[in-house]
């Protein structure tokens, strides 16, 4: 049995975001609050940047006087790997291990912005797989 799911069964739509202006504080907070460790910042509806768990705890170590200072647009990563929704599952996966990074954000065909993918969603398509093809599916 072949099966080849592109990355767009996987991802996570819809995903939290932030704004540029955001402070280290808030985006911490809102962090903590929903469960994700990746925040794509958006301007006007697009994104512009990413801010991850690891952004904010380097942040974090600023003096009380600097931090505040800070917002999204100072820490975000502002060319972020992005993929299409259509590419295949195990380039993605194979993409983010090479790179050493927890997060793409997955664009639709015509280049709109569809979701994130993530390290968890990785493990979560490799436990669906394992699964499947141990039922035989």
């Amino acid at each position: 049995m072949k099966w080849d799911p592109p990355v767009e069964e996987f991802t996570t739509p819809n995903p939290v975001t932030a704004t540029e202006g955001q402070s280290i504080d808030e985006l911490r907070q809102l962090m903590q609050q929903t469960g994700v460790r990746h925040l794509p910042i958006l301007r006007d509806g697009k994104v512009v940047g990413l801010v991850s768990d690891r952004d904010l705890r380097v942040a974090q170590g600023l003096s009380d006087e600097h931090k505040f200072q800070v917002c999204a647009a100072d820490i975000m990563s502002t060319d972020p790997v992005s993929v299409s929704s259509s590419a295949p599952l195990d380039e993605v996966a194979y993409t983010m291990s090479e790179r050493k990074i927890g997060s793409v954000l997955v664009n639709e065909e015509n280049g709109d912005f569809l979701g994130i993918f993530t390290v968890t969603d990785a493990l979560n398509a490799l436990i669906e797989i394992s699964r499947a093809q141990r039922r035989g599916d």
